[in-house]
């Protein structure tokens, strides 16, 4: 998602939300407190998602490494039955 789409939906997600507290509560306090606890919690929740896929990431690393070493193994396994013979 682009840079600029994700600034957009952000601050609609946020002013969305503002609009929707005050107009349930008829309190601007009220409406600002929602919308910064809504603002960190979008960040939160970014920052879990980042994590989540920067560890999915190295897992799929790992599993390549995983079986790059397992095809050598199966190499030399039958590279020893040629040499036992």
């Amino acid at each position: 998602m682009p840079f600029m789409i994700f600034c957009r939906l952000f601050g609609l997600v946020l002013c969305g939300n503002a609009m929707i507290v005050y107009l349930a509560s008829h309190s601007i306090p009220l409406a600002v407190v929602t919308t910064l606890a809504c603002s960190l919690l979008l960040q939160v929740v970014y920052f879990g998602s980042v994590l989540f896929l920067t560890w999915r990431s190295s897992c799929d690393c790992r599993a390549g490494e995983r079986a790059e070493h397992f095809g050598r193994a199966r190499k030399l396994d039958s590279s020893q039955r040629i040499f036992m013979r």
